[in-house]
Parts: C-alpha cells; structure tokens; sequence
C-alpha cells in the first residue's frame, strides 16, 4: 500500500507540473506580448513567484479540496489515482492544443466524476460543488470587470501624459503585476494539489499522520513537505512552459501594451488572492482571460478577437464533463481489474 500510495503522490506531483505548464500563460502571456520581458526571463520571474508563495500564506484553498468537495467516506487511493489521470489527460490533450483551460476544473471534475461512479450522488458535497460551479461563470466576469476597471482609471490618470513616458512607466510596473499574479497563481493552483495529497493520506489509516505539520490527522496545519513540493512541481512547469497557450493569450486575442498587461495582472492577480484568503479554489486562467478581455474591450471591442474567446469558452465549458468522464471511466477499469 505504502509503494501505491507514494506513486499516486507522484503523479499528482505530475499534475502539479502539468498546471505549471499549462497555466505559465496565465503568468507570463502579457509580459512576453509586451515585450517587457523575454520569454526565457519571463518563465524564470514567473516560476520564482509560483515558489514562494509556499511562505507566509493559509492553505484555505487546500482545505476545501482536501475535505470539502467529495465525502471523506468514498475517497480512496484508487478514487485519487483516478481523478488525477482524468485530469492530467485533458490537461495535455487541451494544452497540445494550445488552449487555456482551467487545470483546476479538470481536476475539480475528475474528483467529482471518479466519486460518483464510486459512490452516486451522496458522494459528492454539492454546496461546495456549487460554490466552484458558480465561478467558472463568475471568475471570468469578474476578471474582465477589473481588466477594464483598471483600464479606465488608468487611462484617466495618465490622460495628460505623453505616451512614451507612459509606455516606459508601464513596463516597470509590469514586473510588479506579473510578480503578484504569478504570486497568486501559485498560491491557489499548488494548493488544489496539497489538498489531493492530503486527501490520499487521510483515506489510509496508516498514513495519516504524513499529512499534517504535528501528525495529528484533525490539524489544519499541512505538512511542510507537501506544501514544498508541489509549490517546487508548479514552479519547474511554468519554468518550462507551455508556449502554444502563451500565443493563444499574449498574441491572438488582443494586442496587448504594458499598460494593457499592468491593468489585466493587477486585476487578475489581486480577485485570486483575494478569492485564496476565502478557500476558493478559483480558474486562474479564466481570471486571467476575462481580464485581458477587459482591457482590449476597453480600446475598442473590435480590438478584442471574439472568435479565439468562443474557442476558449468551449474548452471551458467542456472541462468538468470531460475529466469528469474521463476518471470515471478510469476508476471503472482500476475497480475491476483490482477486484479480479
């Protein structure tokens, strides 16, 4: 059991790699668009911020994944292996494709496909399930509201400056908004990653105690060594980067400035800080998106490219059933093949 169990770590470790590769778009697309950075420095500032966001900050968003969206009572290492493998699958397959998906939904939908094949729908906490669901709508409206907040009172600000100076005032301050958001995107996104570890160890009796800080399984204290590792996976993922969907965000939906790219991270970054600090495990990338919707729609909303929004959306939409079909199939064929 103690050899399944670490191999299961290890392939949420993967999916942790694969959310940092993925999502290095959401970190690094409109600094790489703007040219405030290379790409190359653009990966190494970005995986910096991923990491350290391991100090200093609760692990709410841990906690609502770890123990808030499926019934302690059906979560299983075969349960976990397959959420993990549904997801991972159509991380990659959408990520091939370049399109920014939400990592977090594929795994949220993995979770919750592998457990209703496990156990129907009393396996699922719903209320939770509800509060999630409600943010694939909510997070990229949000974001575009901030995008073009910060956009408009931006424009005002500086309505008497000349536009160079401007441009030059912006690219210094890009570094500090994709610093915040990258900060962000690691301290909601490492955590969904936390929260299946913890899950996995709690559903074994003998390894509870390698869950938490002080071995007690009732501490919300997780254990160092969970928190750095998958702050370390997410962080070595955005450093290698997943460039097709850096094209997709930085290029192909609106030409981007550094003000443009300033005003799209600081609202982004700051509504998935904020939305951390309440154990909300929000899309990254669907705050990200609707934020650099904002800005163009700001300039014109012909300067926004509304057909790669469509192809966006679909992969959105079809997220949560596609993982969630997929680990269920999978935790179907682990339940039998293990059970001859």
């Amino acid at each position: 059991m103690v050899t399944y169990v670490i191999l299961i770590i290890a392939i949420a470790l993967l999916f942790d790699f694969s959310n940092g590769l993925n999502d290095a778009a959401n970190s690094i697309a409109t600094v790489v668009a703007t040219r405030v950075l290379s790409p190359r420095r653009a990966v190494v500032w970005a995986a910096f911020f991923n990491f350290i966001a391991a100090f200093g900050f609760e692990t709410h968003v841990a906690q609502t994944v770890g123990r808030g969206l499926v019934d302690p009572q059906v979560v299983s290492p075969h349960l976990i292996l397959s959420a993990l493998l549904g997801a991972i699958t159509w991380t990659l397959l959408c990520t091939w494709q370049g399109l920014p998906i939400s990592v977090s939904h594929a795994l949220i939908g993995g979770l919750a496909g592998a457990a209703l094949v496990c156990g129907g729908t009393g396996a699922l906490i719903w209320g939770k399930i509800g509060v999630v669901a409600a943010f694939i709508v909510l997070s990229p409206l949000i974001g575009l509201a901030l995008g073009a907040a910060n956009m408009l009172a931006t424009l005002w600000i500086c309505r008497k400056r000349a536009p160079r100076s401007v441009d030059g005032a912006f690219r210094v301050l890009q570094l500090a908004s994709a610093a915040t958001y990258s900060l962000s995107h690691g301290l909601n996104d490492a955590q969904k990653t936390m929260g299946i570890i913890y899950a996995l160890l709690i559903s074994v009796p003998s390894l509870q105690s390698w869950a938490t800080h002080d071995g007690n399984p009732e501490s919300r204290q997780l254990a160092w060594w969970i928190i750095l590792s998958c702050h370390a996976a997410i962080a070595l993922g955005t450093y290698l980067g997943g460039w097709k969907v850096v094209h997709t965000l930085g290029d192909r939906v609106t030409k981007l400035r550094p003000v443009d790219g300033f005003c799209a991270e600081t609202g982004g970054g700051v509504t998935i800080l904020a939305l951390s600090h309440f154990g909300i495990p929000v899309s990254t990338t669907h705050t990200i998106t609707g934020a650099i919707f904002g800005v163009g729609t700001v300039r014109r909303l012909r300067a926004v490219r509304w057909g790669v929004g469509y192809d966006i959306a679909a992969a959105w939409a079809l997220t949560l059933p596609a993982a969630g079909s997929l680990a269920g199939g999978i935790f179907w064929v682990i339940s039998r093949v293990l059970a001859a």
